[in-house]
């Protein structure tokens, strides 16, 4: 069968499925990535990282049993234990170790070819920070490679790379500046073929890593992006210069604008240039997640709220991230009414609140396919405490598609010991990356598999559907698997060979 035949024939399983199975979700075998002796494993933040690929090679950081000589007196990025950058495929973790020395080292994002990026310390002390300083790393078959900072800084992060093996991150230098995050100049590096580019600012003196959420992306085609101070003057209400994302390609910086603000930053690029992210509006007072598409900047707008960020944009242009409800937290002290948050879904105009688990309160969507299935975590705050941090925070890593936002710990096969609370990424097989909770209280990373026509023959896992209604509820009724759409759908696609911390806030 020729491959548009196969791709025709899904299109009409799929639009002949019944609506019972429109209203489905498959069940999903649980993996725990596991540790190289220590009590965790995790991941870098969303939003930015891309910790699991289309291969479903996951990479992370994970505890080793040995001390950390650094920890707590000389830590800004360590913990009680070294941790090693580590890689995860087919059932087997490997260590992608770290620079020479007793260091630690954290992987954030795999390409679709295998290479990973993300920072090892290396064995020096930050004068400035008193702290060991971090260097971004590439691993590339097999191997570490240091890849060094801008004007002899001290400090620099890979973030991303594409296909083909153009890095981006962030690295200090050494010029003074008031603004930058590290008492230097922060800019935004290329790295490729063993140089380290500057690509430089919108005006004023620092670039990536700034403003409330933002990282450094790139895409397939090598454009860039992230954000930019604009001059060296703070506006009143910010007490920052002006801040605007930026594409850059071919050598130029472009300034993306804003939506009548002062703070604006991009979260993501996607394969055909798209760009999401968020700007304040006019006044500095509110900020509304934008699409940039082909030189326009669309504000992408709220529920009724005040805020909202864009953290994904997939190949299509469908847009999730999280945008304010008009309902305020009840937990919250009086004069600190913040907004609630949903996740959302935007397509063509049009924008979808995803909802939220149960009786949760908030949630936020991190990651989107193709296929428009999105993951993210839905929360409820227990208790707002004086110091504005939430106490008892209840998580969950959820699943939306087809209509239904869903529980990811109701989908699991068996039960495990382990409890869901956060789903960060999802590629196009639909395997989800995400973390949960031990009893004792340790983190550990998981990938999620789907019990379906991309992974047949799976042992322990359940092919039978679970009813879209029930999984919302925490029930565990199942209805039999659609034969004739799932079984056309198997063969084809089968055959045709076959992407802020954890919410601990009811406002994040």
């Amino acid at each position: 069968m020729n491959k548009k035949l196969m791709l025709f024939v899904v299109a009409i399983a799929l639009a002949t499925a019944s609506p019972l199975a429109a209203q489905t979700h498959h069940h999903y075998k649980l993996i725990d990535v596991g540790t190289f002796g220590g009590p965790g494993s995790f991941g870098a933040d969303p939003p930015a990282p891309r910790p699991l690929n289309n291969l479903g090679i996951v990479v992370g950081g994970a505890d080793t049993a040995t001390p950390d000589a650094n920890f707590p007196n000389l830590c800004l990025y360590c913990g009680p234990n070294i941790f090693h950058a580590f890689q995860f495929h087919n059932g087997v973790q490997a260590d992608l170790g770290a620079l020479p020395g007793a260091n630690s080292s954290l992987a954030s994002w795999v390409s679709d070819n295998g290479l990973i990026v993300g920072w090892s310390e290396n064995g020096a002390i930050d004068p400035l920070l008193g702290a060991p300083e971090l260097e971004a790393v590439l691993w590339k078959s097999g191997q570490i490679i240091g890849l060094g900072t801008l004007g002899g800084g001290y400090e620099s992060v890979a973030l991303a790379v594409n296909n083909r093996g153009e890095v981006v991150g962030v690295s200090s230098n050494l010029v003074p500046d008031v603004f930058g995050p590290l008492g230097t100049q922060n800019r935004v590096f290329l790295w490729k073929d063993g140089s380290m580019k500057d690509l430089g600012t919108l005006g004023g003196p620092d670039a990536g890593f700034l403003g409330l959420v933002g990282g450094v992306e790139i895409n397939e085609a090598g454009q860039v992006v992230a954000c930019s101070y604009t001059n060296s003057t703070a506006n009143p209400v910010t007490g920052t210069p002006t801040l605007d994302p930026f594409l850059w390609q071919n050598g130029t910086m472009h300034d993306l604008g804003n939506l009548g603000g002062t703070s604006a930053c991009a979260t993501f690029i996607n394969n055909y240039g798209q760009v999401g992210g968020y700007s304040t509006l006019a006044g500095d007072l509110e900020f509304h997640p934008f699409l940039w598409d082909r030189g326009t900047l669309k504000d992408l707008g709220t529920f009724g709220g005040d805020n909202g960020l864009a953290l994904w944009v997939n190949d299509a242009g469908h847009t999730v991230g999280r945008a304010d409800i008009t309902a305020v937290c009840a937990e919250c002290a009086p004069g600190n009414q913040r907004q609630l948050h949903h996740p959302f879904l935007w397509i063509n105009g049009a924008l979808t609140d995803l909802g939220v688990v149960d009786s949760d309160t908030g949630g936020t969507g991190f990651s989107i396919n193709s296929r428009d299935q999105v993951v993210g975590i839905s929360v409820r705050c227990m208790q707002i405490n004086p110091d504005d941090s939430c106490d008892g925070t209840v998580m969950h890593g959820f699943l939306w598609e087809a209509g239904s936002i869903v529980d990811l710990q109701r989908l699991i096969v068996t039960n495990s010991e382990i409890t869901v609370n956060t789903a960060s990424d999802i590629n196009e097989r639909g395997e989800i990356f995400g973390s949960g909770v031990l009893p004792d209280g340790d983190t550990h990373l998981v990938l999620l598999i789907p019990c379906d026509e991309y992974h047949p023959n799976i042992e322990g896992c359940n092919y039978s559907l679970v009813a879209a209604r029930s999984a919302e509820h925490g029930e565990t009724q199942t209805v039999a698997k659609p034969a004739l759409a799932s079984d056309r759908i198997h063969r084809s696609r089968h055959s045709a060979a076959l992407r802020s911390t954890p919410e601990a806030q009811v406002s994040k």
